[in-house]
């Protein structure tokens, strides 16, 4: 909702601005390249987005998804322990965690709502410190390989997508360490 009306307070101020300066033709002319750079890039995201999501689909049916799930159970048995018994439970968490691993946060989405769904069954109506951690893991979310930036970048017209690795390695590491640091710090204040 909030967003609805921030986005018609920004239409209507733009069409105020452009009738008070006389500039109507000019917001039209905007109007519509913005729309056609819109449709341009999605499609040019809806063909990478595909390719990598058939590269994951590849790697679930090989196991690479599933062998990557289980390096990162005892990491997440660590970070999630109200469910580190729970097999259902963690292996969504780990199989988030390994889509957003990948980049792939079209993936991972579903995947976190089913965690988060899961999660809320043993406290209906309150956000645990376990699923509170997964929302701080989900939105930080650690990347290997920064598919959807990759995307963009590609349909924007970037001949190497992919040199930004070192820097995602790096910014995304340092966010995931200060959200579950910020996490584990104020559910034991909380707590207090």
């Amino acid at each position: 909702m909030a967003m609805t009306v921030i986005w018609t307070g920004m239409t209507t101020l733009s069409l105020v601005c452009a009738l008070a300066l006389g500039n109507q033709g000019l917001l039209a002319n905007a109007a519509l390249e913005g729309a056609a750079s819109a449709v341009q890039l999605a499609i040019s995201m809806a063909g990478m987005l595909c390719l990598w999501m058939g590269v994951m689909e590849v790697m679930d049916r090989a196991g690479l998804a599933a062998g990557l799930a289980r390096v990162l159970r005892p990491v997440l048995g660590r970070l999630f322990p109200d469910f580190a018994r729970d097999r259902g439970t963690m292996d969504t968490i780990a199989a988030n965690v390994s889509a957003n691993l990948l980049g792939l946060g079209n993936a991972a989405t579903p995947l976190g709502m089913e965690a988060a769904r899961r999660m809320s069954r043993r406290s209906p109506g309150v956000a645990g410190d376990s699923l509170c951690m997964l929302v701080v893991c989900n939105t930080a979310s650690i990347q290997l390989i920064p598919t959807t930036v990759a995307v963009v970048r590609a349909a924007a017209g970037c001949q190497t997508p992919f040199d930004i690795l070192p820097a995602v390695w790096v910014t995304s590491a340092l966010s995931v360490a200060t959200g579950i640091t910020a996490a584990k710090v104020l559910a034991r204040v909380w707590r207090d």
